[in-house]
């Protein structure tokens, strides 16, 4: 596995990072009033991790076989002109995700979560079940997620690896979340006016994030796909 892929797979965990399973409910389970329980957290974000690698697995052993049947055509330059064509189509999709017109319109993506959060708090299996549902609901908008998975199939590495990868993949996408659920520990309500304005921006931004998201993922993608054509090289040498 090439530094480039190795490194896109990085982005796409840290932009996997910020969703609404990911970052804002453990945001709003560290703001919930009363003593801060960080293990009913801990065991949110790692019943979330294991979902999202169970759910990889599954998908990279479909990706795999597809790959063992049609890899030579996969991997071949009509279909990575296809790829770059898909990554241009995908950045002006970004487009879409406009949050002054989300507003207009008067849709939240985070107005129904705070309330399955503050329900979910009362013990840690409905808290582990908030993590399969933030899950499930994001499975349509995994963008990051399934774009790491077509890297890594497209890497041809043996099972093991690929696990292995997304496990990684999977850690990171929980780091950003464990570090603040570290620092909510150790500096106590002196960090709640930072957590409550990411929060505050969460539910102002997220509509806007995943355009971003979006975007991003076609430059990796096309980025990728220039690389595997050497369009650069090409331009080089002229």
């Amino acid at each position: 596995m090439s530094i480039e892929i190795i490194g896109s797979l990085v982005v796409l965990a840290l932009l996997d990072s910020t969703s609404i399973g990911t970052l804002f409910v453990p945001i709003v389970l560290m703001l919930v009033p009363g003593r801060l329980r960080g293990a009913p957290i801990l065991g949110y974000l790692f019943a979330i991790l294991g979902f999202y690698l169970v759910l990889g697995v599954l998908i990279l052993l479909g990706a795999g076989a597809l790959f063992d049947r049609f890899g030579e055509v996969l991997r071949s330059t009509p279909a990575y002109w296809v790829q770059l064509a898909l990554a241009i189509g995908l950045f002006l999709f970004s487009f879409r995700f406009d949050p002054k017109r989300r507003a207009a319109k008067g849709k939240s993506p985070t107005a129904n979560w705070t309330e399955r959060v503050q329900a979910a708090t009362e013990s840690s299996g409905k808290l582990v079940a908030l993590a399969f549902t933030a899950g499930l609901l994001e499975i349509a908008t995994m963008f990051p997620y399934l774009g790491a998975i077509a890297l890594v199939a497209g890497a041809g590495l043996p099972v093991a690896a690929d696990t292995a990868i997304l496990a990684g993949y999977c850690l990171v996408m929980i780091l950003p979340a464990l570090l603040l659920l570290l620092v909510r520990i150790t500096l106590a309500d002196r960090v709640t006016p930072m957590l409550t304005k990411a929060n505050n921006w969460f539910e102002k931004h997220a509509v806007g994030a995943t355009g971003w998201i979006l975007a991003i993922i076609a430059f990796l993608l096309a980025r990728d796909a220039v690389f595997q054509l050497g369009l650069f090289d090409q331009w080089l040498t002229n």
